[in-house]
């Protein structure tokens, strides 16, 4: 079992910043990747990005060069960076872990945090 708990969402203007932080708990030494999704009502959750434990990372397309995903020292916290923020990166943020134990997979979720984008 892996907990995660996301901080960091809130209300920001179009072209600022916000940092969103994750903290594993758990079984985090099974955690093969870690990372960020988002939804808005009516749509699908979509990657925003992931970080793998050899510190690979990927973006999705909307977010690729304006946002920066990282882990901490401890490798059970990831970060994520957001720049220049559009109205279209509102809603709620997932912090996601991908853990494999054996060969079974697993995927666990944060309870979400709201970031709005707004003037």
């Amino acid at each position: 079992q892996v907990q995660l708990v996301e901080s960091g969402g809130g209300l920001a203007q179009p072209g600022g910043s916000l940092r969103l932080s994750c903290v594993a708990s758990g079984d985090i030494d099974n955690i093969n990747a870690m990372g960020w999704y988002r939804q808005v009502p009516g749509k699908r959750r979509e990657l925003v990005a992931a970080i793998t434990f050899l510190n690979n990372t990927h973006y999705g397309t909307p977010v690729s060069g304006r946002f920066i995903i990282s882990r901490g020292d401890a490798k059970s916290t990831v970060f994520l960076q957001m720049n220049k923020l559009e109205f279209g990166d509102t809603g709620v943020y997932y912090c996601n872990a991908d853990v494999q134990s054996g060969l079974v997979l697993t995927d666990y979720w944060g309870q979400g945090t709201q970031v709005t984008v707004s003037t």
